[in-house]
């Protein structure tokens, strides 16, 4: 029989260790990750093509993408070449969204589309793993102030009866979780 392709969208709010989980999901279990968009400058150590396809406005503008939105003054997208691309890699893939890209997987994709919900209770685990990342005081200030932050916060009303909650205050905590879905959906 084959397998559906599916594809596991990482989301929640900043620093709440999106790029952590992808990074255990596709080490631990080899699920490919889709790489996506976006006109920020890099972060120390993330390289173009494989974090992120680094672009300004006008590359970033001939892309074809699933969704795109703007945050913190750059703008993000997924494009469908980048999906095609993971699943010819692996039947499982993995891609990080903020919340309203993570509607719109789930509006597109229906049920192929897995929705991991990544949960930290405490604001100041938040921060702190900004601060460790390398971000700015001033862009630190800048995402906890966005709308953007507040809104990807608590699971949206569109993705609560469909997202698995993952607690991440603890990411051995949060492993164990994840590995318990991902043995019983991929």
């Amino acid at each position: 029989m084959i397998k559906e392709n599916k594809l596991i969208v990482i989301t929640g709010a900043t620093g709440s260790g999106k790029t952590t989980i992808r990074d255990y999901l596709v080490n631990h279990y080899h699920v490919a990750k889709v790489v996506t968009h976006t006109t920020r400058a890099p972060r120390k150590n993330e390289q173009d093509k494989v974090d992120y396809y680094f672009e300004n406005d006008e590359t970033f503008a001939k892309n074809h993408f699933l969704e795109h939105v703007q945050y913190a003054k750059a703008k993000y997208g997924s494009s469908y070449e980048g999906l095609e691309k993971a699943w010819r890699n692996n039947h499982c893939a993995v891609i990080v969204l903020d919340t309203q890209g993570a509607i719109t997987y789930h509006e597109k994709l229906g049920n192929q589309a897995l929705i991991f919900f990544i949960e930290v209770n405490d604001p100041v685990i938040l921060k702190n793993r900004m601060i460790e990342r390398g971000d700015s005081e001033d862009k630190i200030k800048q995402r906890l102030s966005s709308h953007e932050y507040e809104r990807d916060l608590k699971v949206p009303k569109e993705l609560q009866s469909s997202a698995y909650v993952i607690e991440n205050n603890d990411l051995k905590h949060a492993e164990a979780t994840i590995d318990a879905l991902v043995n019983k959906l991929c």
